[in-house]
């Protein structure tokens, strides 16, 4: 049994206002936010939207931001919500570097690449917008606007992707890795998945109307949501207070479909069951379900099933929101915790607006305002691809006396800490050497051009070329390699899908983009659009595999792997694993190879860029793998002195590093290298693989095959003189990205 997981602040933005005082006042007062596009420059005005209602001009000047600074409107609605999140929990710049920040969010910068994607493409100008695309960049805008924190990642799955971001933070709480973990989501509303959803016809020309016999799409929304989760003896050593308490929390994956549910709610289900029995909490000690209730016909009827599975004759009360704010999508998930904190603080259950049908075998919606007291809310956040979470958020009862009164106050989650080995099972790759093979140790494929894409195998052993046909390439390599990874470990199946991926499928994305930007607005392809989302892959992956089990993606530039072995690193740790599937995917195409490079991000002096598809298995035990998982550890801006003290729980034979030919880089490797682990030798593999987003999973896959050969090719070594008597007892991986983020990764034979 473990410490209750304090929540000490929280922050809010969205259509229904600026803060949790204009929020709560809206959610009393059944005011909705949704109207008509005022801000968003689109063709489609006939769609109703829940938008913050301030221009983006109107958010620099609120935050006191300069006007020439470069940022997105998904981190200026992220600084608004995070200043307030701060402010409540007592947290000052001083007290950053010790504190963490996870969010979530999807689209990232889309609302600037959509705009100049043309001029990326035929000129320079705005070509300063570049480096703000991706994910990652949106957190780190948002968390630089108020000093340094001691790390920082990216979750991007889609409309679950900040209860993701808070899954992740309760973890590394539960583990004693942090205190205090700043955790939630951001999103805006941009024309890409405005006109996205629009090709799938899920949106409604009305205000939308959750859990109701005439129910017809949703309204897009936008906004963003933070929560300061806090160990209960950070919070007593600072003097804070907990609104509310993060008793629990599930996730699982539907492995049905990209984009719909499955009808008997499969993934959803397991979720919420995950979060009940985490908690060791019945089903009867629930007082109300914050329902995903979109208002499409699918999601509500399958989210309607999985209730009912789960609570029987007994539904507790439950509502959708979203007709307050719209759909908010990968904020969704921290801003209706903030809902429900609000609503257990004040006593009340939000109303689901616009109901007036009950819809044929799905339950009956709070219709109407109710006072009542409440003690624990499941709040509920689906995503594409399947990917369901859920969250248990319950009143502050550490105080009271009695077993009823206190349930649910200590989670049965396990921890804080599993010591046993961690065994790299198997590790397989597609790149631009050979696929599926380690015939570049032996006869690397040398290259002389800066840009290469991958050699794929035949896919046909791996996916039925009838579903092949319509599925991007990075797809087919996850699908591949994960597949050949997976038979490889022994294991029949695994516990937990992972990946990291710097920018998704990214050539979908551009096709997408490049029709938006020429074609106007209408007959835009749904698949392109389906496909343009982070967390397809992995949905794929599980689907293919038919696994239901933990499944999340980050999207977090040169750090996006690193992320996901740290989440499979921490959740083995803690036992709620046994096993999992970690995958590093990224793809490059000519068009974006050159864009990124107009931005200054990539193929820069003699840097050889490609693409790159790893999957390696992870398992708590084994009689047949390539090597351990001894230490790992994730910094963000660290001096040299952190890394120094890192460092000494780093020591190491073998140094693989990421020199790639950017010479400013490769300065900063060797320079670090020498002072950090003096007398080391020194290796590279950017040289036979490139540079990619997610090339730190090359990396780990290269040290891990190396290891379990037990020597390493003459052709890796930095300096040619150093490869006699070179048999390996263990390699560390040394990544960082951009100079800002590091990873450390000790492997051993």
């Amino acid at each position: 049994m473990t410490k209750p997981i304090l929540i000490t602040g929280t922050g809010v933005v969205s259509a229904i206002g600026c803060g949790k005082e204009q929020t709560l006042d809206a959610l009393l007062n059944n005011r909705t936010g949704v109207g008509p596009l005022v801000y968003l420059k689109t063709e489609h005005k006939e769609f109703p939207v829940g938008e913050v209602k301030m221009s983006d001009y109107e958010m620099r000047k609120y935050l006191n931001i300069n006007n020439d600074t470069i940022t997105t409107r998904t981190a200026l609605m992220g600084m608004i919500a995070l200043d307030e999140a701060l402010k409540e929990a007592k947290i000052t710049s001083e007290m950053l570097p010790n504190v963490g920040f996870i969010s979530g969010t999807t689209v990232g910068g889309m609302d600037m690449s959509e705009q100049f994607y043309l001029d990326y493409v035929n000129n320079d100008n705005h070509k300063e917008y570049i480096a703000v695309h991706d994910c990652g960049s949106c957190s780190e805008m948002t968390a630089k606007h108020f000093g340094k924190f001691a790390f920082i990642t990216t979750l991007s799955t889609a409309c679950s992707s900040a209860a993701n971001a808070i899954i992740l933070g309760a973890n590394m709480i539960r583990r004693g890795e942090a205190d205090i973990v700043v955790v939630g989501g951001s999103e805006c509303i941009t024309k890409f998945h405005l006109n996205g959803f629009n090709s799938l016809m899920i949106l409604d020309t009305q205000w939308c109307r959750p859990f109701d016999a005439t129910r017809a799409g949703l309204n897009l929304g936008e906004g963003a949501a933070y929560l300061v989760l806090e160990s209960e003896e950070s919070a007593k050593k600072r003097g804070v207070k907990a609104q509310a308490i993060l008793s629990s929390y599930g996730n699982a994956c539907d492995a049905f479909h990209q984009t719909a549910s499955s009808p008997d709610g499969e993934g959803a289900f397991r979720a919420m069951k995950e979060a009940l029995e985490l908690a060791d909490i019945q089903p009867d000690k629930i007082d109300y379900i914050n329902a995903h209730g979109t208002g499409t016909p699918n999601n509500d009827l399958s989210e309607s099933q999985a209730v009912k599975r789960l609570f029987g004759d007994n539904v507790p009360p439950m509502s959708s929101t979203k007709q307050f704010t719209g759909h908010t999508t990968s904020a969704s998930g921290s801003i209706e915790a903030v809902f429900c904190i609000l609503a257990l603080q004040n006593g009340f259950l939000p109303v689901n607006l616009n109901w007036s049908q009950p819809m044929d075998d799905g339950i009956v919606p709070v219709h109407q305002a109710v006072k009542k007291e409440l003690k624990h809310i499941l709040c509920n956040a689906f995503g594409f691809g399947g990917n369901d979470s859920s969250l248990l958020i319950s009143k502050d009862m550490r105080h009271e006396t009695t077993r009823h009164e206190t349930e649910g106050q200590e989670s049965h989650v396990t921890g804080p800490e599993v010591s046993r080995p961690l065994f790299v099972l198997s590790a397989k790759q597609i790149s631009v050497q050979q696929p599926l093979s380690e015939d570049w140790m032996t006869q690397p494929i040398e290259y002389q051009t800066p840009f290469n894409r991958s050699i794929d195998p035949s896919f046909k052993e791996y996916i039925p070329p009838i579903e092949a046909r319509r599925m991007g390439k990075i797809l087919k390599r996850a699908i591949a390699t994960s597949k050949e990874a997976i038979k490889a470990s022994g294991l029949e199946s695994v516990d937990a899908i992972i990946t990291g991926t710097g920018y998704g499928c990214i050539e979908n994305t551009e096709f997408f983009l490049e029709s938006l930007s020429k074609e106007g607005e209408q007959m835009l392809s749904p698949t392109y659009f389906m496909q343009s989302t982070h967390n397809t892959i992995s949905s794929l992956v599980a689907i293919q595999t038919k696994n239901h089990g933990y499944n999340v993606t980050y999207a977090h530039k040169g750090i996006s792997f690193d992320s996901a072995l740290q989440d499979a690193v921490l959740q083995m740790r803690l036992g709620k694993i046994n096993s999992a599937l970690v995958g590093g995917h990224d793809e490059l195409t000519p068009t974006f190879y050159q864009i990124l490079k107009k931005g200054g991000m990539m193929g820069l002096d003699d840097e050889m860029c490609g693409e790159s598809a790893v999957s390696v298995v992870l398992g708590s035990k084994s009689d047949n793998y390539l090597c351990k998982l001894v230490n790992f550890k994730m910094l963000h801006k660290p001096t040299m002195e952190q890394l120094k003290a890192v460092a000494a729980d780093f020591k190491a034979d073998h140094i693989l590093t990421g020199i790639s030919g950017n010479h400013k880089s490769d300065v900063a490797y060797l320079e670090e290298c020498k002072e950090l682990f003096s007398g080391a030798k020194l290796l590279k593999y950017k040289h036979l693989f490139g540079e990619s987003f997610t090339s730190s999973g090359i990396g780990f896959y290269v040290a891990a095959q190396c290891l379990k050969a037990g020597r390493i090719p003459a052709h890796l070594f930095v300096n040619p003189q150093e490869t006699i008597d070179n048999k390996p007892s263990n390699i560390l991986i040394f990544n960082h990205s951009d100079g800002d983020n590091y990873s450390l990764t000790l492997l051993e034979a």
